[in-house]
């Protein structure tokens, strides 16, 4: 009740300092007055919403919205913000999957930003002197470790594609807030508690200030990150990508270890990705290609449930937890072997959707106990083509991010994750700019030889997995999720609760969530019963000691019906939605 109370003194505090700090950067649109709804974890509106995982920056594009912007306007302020409010999870040092619904055309597109490896990148650079892998301690937080950042050009991209503002402008209130500070919650409070150790000098300087880490309710004021931004605004990403921005990057990743050259930022590009499709429950589900493994497993884990028919087993009822873990060890197993870069491989996408291999995958799953030597199968074999080689699946840590989503009064919808890879990153601060440095490279496997192993310019595998529902050829859903390999999970659980089970959206991304890549170990959240987890045990699955979050789902609903837009924020962070309304 207390942390509750102090969230919300936090938030009011928030909203009154982006109220006297942050001025109008666009002008209002002359034809339509808007009103924002009260900001909350759930909020309507019928002109535009806007769902982020802090107040501060679901207000900026909430403005951008009201004063005629669009939604990757918005977008674009919104990852600007959160690079102030929320500096461990994503920024300008990292990268992330951009899903775009465009309502005019009607098209669904990505840009991808994705960081790439730099040209020095080799399979083995995760192995010490006797090829044994370097423990991931001190792999994660080394200049070896920090993968080109695609952030800047990816939003400038989808600026250039679809934006109605200039990038000036939409870095305008980020700015702002970077100079004359943010309140720290309690989110950031407890990362910078728990993670210190892993900062950089020049980050101990700005989150630990003479050895004190910020707490809950004290000024958080980035001076270096608010001139990095002018930089921006003046000179725009070139002053990233080939000026001195990038060139401060590359000193600081190669004296922490690192081999990166201007070259490998000037060289450095998006792609505009089209979806993979998928069917469940009479949706059309539009998510995530590879580099990113989150759309098709997730699929995957959809469609096994479908075929065992989990949606008829109670919603906290062991049957049910016991399908979702079977599912995920068999779509986790075909991730691992199968799924990488399809700039460098060549993956049986169809194959592993196919309603035959799913049949076959299904089978395997056993109503009664866990299977304790779960492999990949051949999903090959319904393409008809001959399998590359396949990969071992690896352990990795899970990481941690933000997702947003955003919504217009014309119709276009963002679904947005976005990331620096573990809290904090590498923890490496580019000395005089403010900016943390991602260690995204360790999503690469530590040990080569299967599709995801190390190469120049390659990307590494993601489980991003930014999502928009169809239903009639019509946009109803957007959802997303932080939380590295967990975030497959924590998206296919919310749409089956809200797909399936009929759950409100809100219902649905509050509902305990279990997340397990392989056997026997089950991560979970407060709320699954004890005598579940009992009955799970007797079945030859292992829990973790305690619960612990999964993910930080942010969504939104559409209500054709009615013209409304829903969106609901996960209480795991301090989401924020906010709706806009016609006066």
């Amino acid at each position: 009740m207390l942390k509750r109370w102090k969230s919300v003194c936090a938030l009011l505090f928030s909203l009154f300092l982006l109220l006297f700090s942050v001025a109008p950067v666009v002008q209002a649109h002359p034809s339509v007055a808007m009103k924002q709804s009260s900001s909350s974890p759930v909020a309507t509106g019928n002109a535009g919403m806007v769902v982020t995982a802090h107040p501060l920056a679901s207000k900026v594009g909430a403005d951008v919205l009201a004063r005629g912007g669009n939604a990757v306007d918005a977008a674009v302020a919104i990852q600007f913000a959160l690079n102030v409010t929320e500096p461990m999870m994503s920024g300008i040092g990292g990268g992330g999957f951009m899903m775009v619904y465009d309502a005019k055309t009607k098209k669904v597109s990505i840009i991808d930003s994705r960081e790439r490896a730099p040209a020095s990148a080799h399979p083995r650079m995760f192995l010490d002197e006797n090829g044994k892998e370097i423990p991931f301690e001190i792999r994660s937080t080394r200049g070896y470790a920090v993968g080109v950042p695609g952030t800047l050009k990816g939003l400038q991209t989808a600026l250039n594609k679809w934006g109605t503002r200039p990038m000036a402008q939409l870095i305008e209130p980020a700015i702002r807030l970077a100079e004359k500070g943010v309140p720290v919650n309690w989110v950031l409070a407890r990362d910078i508690h728990e993670f210190q150790d892993r900062l950089s000098p020049e980050a101990k300087k700005v989150f630990v200030p003479g050895g004190n880490p910020l707490k809950e309710g004290d000024l958080l004021v980035q001076k270096d990150l608010a001139k990095t931004f002018r930089l921006i605004q003046s000179k725009g990403v070139d002053a990233f990508y080939k000026g001195p921005i990038g060139q401060a990057l590359v000193k600081a990743v190669n004296e922490k270890g690192g081999n990166m050259q201007l070259a490998d930022l000037k060289r450095y590009q998006v792609t505009e990705d089209a979806p993979i499709w998928g069917e469940y429950e009479g949706y059309r589900v539009a998510t995530m290609p590879p580099p990113s493994s989150g759309g098709v497993t997730m699929l995957q884990i959809l469609k096994l449930l479908d075929k065992v028919d989990a949606k008829e087993k109670g919603v906290r009822s062991a049957d049910k937890y016991h399908l979702f873990t079977e599912a995920m060890h068999l779509a986790y197993a075909d991730r691992g072997a199968y799924l990488g870069d399809p700039e460098f491989v060549d993956m049986p996408l169809k194959g592993l959707l196919d309603p035959r291999y799913i049949e076959e995958r299904a089978a395997l799953i056993d109503p009664d106990k866990a299977n304790p030597n779960v492999k990949p199968g051949d999903p090959w074999k319904y393409e008809g083509r001959t399998p590359a080689k396949k990969g071992v699946p690896q352990d990795h840590r899970p990481g941690q991010t933000t997702h947003f989503t955003v919504a217009d009064r014309w119709g276009n919808l963002v679904s947005y994750t976005t990331t620096i890879e573990q809290e904090f990153g590498t923890g490496i601060m580019v000395p005089g700019y403010g900016f943390l440095l991602n260690n995204e490279l360790t999503d690469f496997d530590a040990i080569p030889g299967g599709p995801n192993e190390v190469q120049p310019n390659k990307r590494p595998r993601s489980s991003m997995t930014p999502t928009i529902v169809f239903k009639d050829g019509k946009p109803v859903m957007t959802v997303g999720s932080p939380g590295g390999s967990t975030i497959i999970a924590s998206v296919f659980q919310v749409m089956f609760n809200k797909l399936s089970y009929g759950m409100s959206l809100k219902d649905a991304i509050e509902e305990p969530r279990i997340f397990s890549s392989s056997y026997p170990n089950i991560r979970w959240e407060q709320g699954v019963p004890d005598e579940v987890r009992a009955a799970l045990a007797e079945r030859g699955h292992s829990w973790e000691s305690s619960p612990t979050e999964i993910g930080n789902v942010n969504a939104l609903w559409i209500d054709h019906k009615t013209g409304n837009y829903l969106g609901a924020g996960d209480s795991s962070r301090e989401s924020t939605a906010i709706g806009l309304n016609r006066r």
